[in-house]
């Protein structure tokens, strides 16, 4: 069984209520209707019914499974636009400000994760990295002990003897351009955690990268590597 493969019969055995802001992408609506027909979640789609609805039916999807949501007219928006407010207070965000926000699928996604109206989101089809990554942080926030946001990729090699039967999990390849020391070792650990989580992978072996090899550069950024390697050998074996 391949690592997808797994992954796939672990979400059918426990579906999750998982929330699509992309509503108006056509990537969304097709891997929506894979989804629904392999019963692989419980979809949660934003946006608007009618233009939903209408791609659905240009394209040939069944999304009649899905729940269909228009953060403009949701029930919950003005519950919504209050606890937003309330989260970003300190920004000195206003209702009126909170409401234009809450108006997007975006943030309504997230927000619904933080009021526990479903346990996950899937987007990045239309948004850019930063677009996707900036209303979680605002709203749903990094882990407890965790102070920096960081991207993995699961990468699978063809070679079974590499890795963990060829599976590698690298980060940080998306978010922080230049970590601290401090920061790395986060990394670090939430990187194990995403292996285990994801990959199945029981003991992960982490590697912290650089391009000096024993020794052979000195420089500062090299001397970061080796000081994010030693915080987290104090705190998880590596």
């Amino acid at each position: 069984m391949t690592l997808l493969e797994d992954i796939t019969q672990r979400a059918k055995a426990r579906p999750k209520r998982i929330v699509l802001p992309e509503g108006d992408s056509e990537r969304t609506l097709k891997a929506a209707d894979i989804i629904l027909k392999e019963k692989i979640a419980k979809l949660i789609i934003l946006g608007d019914e009618n233009k939903i609805a209408s791609m659905a039916k240009e394209f040939g999807l069944d999304l009649s499974a899905a729940e269909i949501i228009n953060p403009k007219t949701s029930p919950k928006r003005q519950l919504y636009i209050e606890k937003f407010a309330e989260l970003r207070k300190s920004k000195g965000m206003t209702l009126e400000e909170a409401a234009t926000f809450m108006d997007q699928e975006i943030y309504y996604g997230p927000m619904m994760i933080f009021m526990g109206d479903c346990d996950g989101e899937v987007s990045g089809a239309e948004h850019t990295t930063a677009d996707t990554v900036r209303p979680a942080l605002q709203i749903v926030k990094t882990a407890p002990g965790i102070s920096v946001v960081s991207g993995a990729m699961v990468m699978v090699s063809k070679k079974p003897e590499l890795g963990e039967k060829g599976v590698f999990i690298f980060a940080d390849v998306a978010i922080t351009p230049n970590p601290t020391a401090e920061q790395l070792a986060e990394i670090g650990i939430c990187s194990a955690d995403t292996a285990r989580m994801i990959a199945g992978i029981e003991t992960p072996r982490t590697a912290f990268l650089s391009f000096s090899t024993k020794g052979s550069a000195s420089h500062e950024l090299a001397d970061k590597v080796i000081a994010a390697y030693i915080l987290l050998k104090n705190v998880a074996p590596i």
